[in-house]
């Protein structure tokens, strides 16, 4: 796991390395074992690594690495997991003489032997890489599958700037781009900014699975090319799907997933486990335990808020599974202390508030090992998000009312002030009570009047259901929630679809994104197994009735746990990772936001309608709504506004 940067000038440049060092020391965080830099100011290209060793400690493991036959440079993050197999299949074609046991120098081999397609298609791994063919004077970038890695890029005049983070490219002396402002509503939309667009005009994130060949005389950016295609691999699982039984899917994920977790145990470093007690996690620590001749390190945090408290749950299970476990109790002021540190770290607008809980065990977990593997894509994969199970009943509910009774019945909760709905709650019988119940039929009118499917499951996932008109001029961009998709069946189960937008768009821009900035910004690798690719097919593959069997969802994965940990152990409902933000925003955050919100500062900025936000923010401060998702990514874009202010 590492951190690299470059540039491509095609009118070439001086004092080439003196800028790559300043590109490069933005991201210390992520490689802090050593530097490297490799220019060729006549061909314009110029390239920075920054390491952090995990296979292969010596020198042999340096980057950026030349091919045995000086063809190519290579600049690379990540872990290519099946190398050893690549460099079986590379010796069988002829005799190599290695110069360490780097999975670099593997990759360097496999272009030279494969070319960059036919490599990728091979690779089983996580990366983003920026690879310079001498002979050809040209650049490929290219990204894993689901997007674990991050590679940002974009033309900045007649130089193309590209690296891990953003703030890398902000050290280039080309550097001009501004904020989008569409790319501001999205975020508001959704809580992060869905790619490939980023927050910066002219700036993008490379889609997951996909290259870019810039030859050094090209005049625009080409457009990219996919590898591996999520969409036909969930085409090929519904048009050819598991046969077996649904005790043998069992048998199969085992298989794949034993393997999966093994491959991503290689180490020549400490390695360990978050361990968050729920079916996740927990079934890649048990597979982890059964593989290992000692105990695996594992890692939990707790709150005091029993609500957001699993550490008890974890530590239970790491009592069964033997493993070495460490639990930290955060206070609420460890937890607000990250807050500062959030914008610098995320790089780009982020509001997903499960960061700062994944930051503090990404903390504690360096302090012992360097390589953690988590749990997640386990809920994308397996139908486990609630809104798959709720949100399909609600849409097939909706399905049998008529127009216009669902239309007289949106006007009629938009009229009803959500205070009164929840004032009459108190007034309800005990067991029907349920909190912010005036919200949630203010957004069950946003979907009242929704024809479409996927317009119903944006509604789902949206937060501001209509940025545009917080962000004055903005016109929210096309994304994978909005444009048609003509090679989706009619008739194919919303869940299934609900469960591929989510792999297409919040877990590669949310997920993915919190857990890489989170452990990155400690230097610890987190490996996530669940996404093997082969494991993903296999799920893309699996019939629904064997996900979701009754009210039971994630079935395979809860059976496979059941083989290593008690049922009754794990029953218990779901948790979501998160923190009290409602409560912290009326209380110790509160003069924070006050300044960050205050309507002379906002007008000032020029991004926000002061008096719309103004509004938003007294509602959520005084009770009268719980808004405090839609405030907290206002508050989110303000403070990584003032923290782009001070770089």
């Amino acid at each position: 796991m590492c951190g690299f940067a470059g540039f491509l000038d095609r009118a070439g440049f001086a004092d080439g390395e003196a800028v790559l060092r300043r590109m490069a020391d933005t991201l210390v965080h992520r490689g802090p074992d050593s530097d490297g830099y490799w220019v060729d100011g006549e061909a314009g290209i110029a390239l920075a690594h920054r390491r952090l060793a995990i296979m292969d400690l010596s020198p042999a493991g340096h980057q950026p690495m030349a091919s045995h036959d000086g063809r190519f440079v290579l600049s690379y993050n990540g872990e290519i997991y099946n190398h050893l197999d690549l460099r079986r299949e590379l010796e069988a074609n002829g005799q190599i003489g290695w110069r360490g046991h780097s999975d670099t120098e593997t990759l360097l081999q496999g272009f030279s032997a494969w070319g960059v397609p036919g490599t990728l298609d091979r690779v089983n791994g996580m990366f983003a890489l920026a690879l310079w063919d001498k002979g050809e004077r040209k650049l490929f970038l290219a990204r894993d599958r689901m997007g674990e890695k991050p590679l940002y890029y974009g033309l900045q005049g007649n130089t193309l700037l590209f690296g891990s983070e953003l703030k890398a490219l902000r050290q280039h002396p080309a550097w001009r781009a501004g904020v989008n402002r569409d790319a501001l509503a999205l975020f508001l939309r959704h809580n992060y900014v869905p790619g490939p667009g980023s927050i910066f005009e002219g700036i993008q994130k490379l889609p997951p699975a996909h290259y870019l060949e810039i030859g050094v005389n090209d005049v625009a950016l080409p457009a990219s090319v996919a590898y591996w295609d999520i969409a036909a691999k969930a085409k090929a699982g519904r048009d050819t799907p598991f046969s077996g039984s649904a005790q043998e899917s069992v048998d199969a994920l085992e298989t794949l997933l034993l393997d999966a977790v093994g491959i991503r145990m290689a180490a020549d470093v400490p390695l360990g486990a978050f361990l968050s007690g729920g079916y996740d996690s927990s079934t890649i620590v048990a597979l982890m335990q059964h593989r290992s001749a000692r105990p695996v390190k594992t890692f939990s945090i707790g709150f005091s808020e029993a609500e957001y408290d699993e550490a008890h749950h974890a530590k239970r299970v790491a009592t069964h599974l033997g493993t070495d476990h460490t639990e930290l109790y955060v206070t609420p002021q460890d937890a607000l202390d990250q807050i500062p540190i959030l914008p610098h770290h995320w790089d780009e607008p982020f509001a997903d508030s499960s960061q700062i809980p994944t930051l503090l065990v990404s903390r504690l977990a360096r302090s012992e090992v360097t390589v953690s593997l988590s749990g997640d894509g386990g809920d994308e994969l397996f139908c486990g998000y609630t809104r798959y199970a709720q949100g399909y009943d609600i849409w097939r509910r909706l399905g049998r009312m008529p127009r216009g009774a669902r239309t007289l019945a949106a006007a009629m909760l938009r009229m009803t002030p959500a205070n009164l709905i929840d004032g009459a709650m108190k007034f309800a019988p005990e067991r029907l009570r349920k909190m912010a119940v005036g919200d949630r039929m203010l957004k069950l009118a946003d979907v009242l009047n929704v024809e479409r499917a996927d317009d119903f499951y944006r509604s789902l996932v949206s937060h501001a259901k209509n940025p545009s008109a917080l962000v004055p001029g903005a016109h929210e961009p096309v994304t994978i929630l909005t444009e048609s998709d003509p090679d989706w069946p009619t008739d194919g189960d919303f869940r299934d679809r609900m469960m591929y937008l989510d792999m297409r768009s919040y877990l590669p821009d949310d997920i993915l994104v919190k857990v890489d900035r989170a452990s990155m910004a400690v230097s610890l690798e987190s490996r996530v197994p669940l996404l093997d690719h082969r494991v993903v097919e296999f799920a893309l593959a699996l019939p629904l009735s064997y996900k979701l069997r009754g009210d039971e969802a994630k079935w395979p994965l809860r059976q496979l746990l059941y083989r290593y940990v008690p049922r009754e152990m794990m029953e218990r409902p779901k948790m979501g990772f998160g923190v009290p933000i409602e409560h912290w925003l009326r209380g110790p955050l509160r003069s924070w936001a006050d300044d960050l919100l205050a309507p002379d500062r906002l007008r000032r900025d020029g991004y926000f309608d002061a008096e719309a936000v103004a509004r938003l923010w007294s509602d959520t401060r005084s009770g009268r709504r719980r808004l405090h998702y839609h405030v907290w990514d206002v508050l989110m874009f303000q403070a990584w506004l003032d923290a782009q202010a001070t770089r």
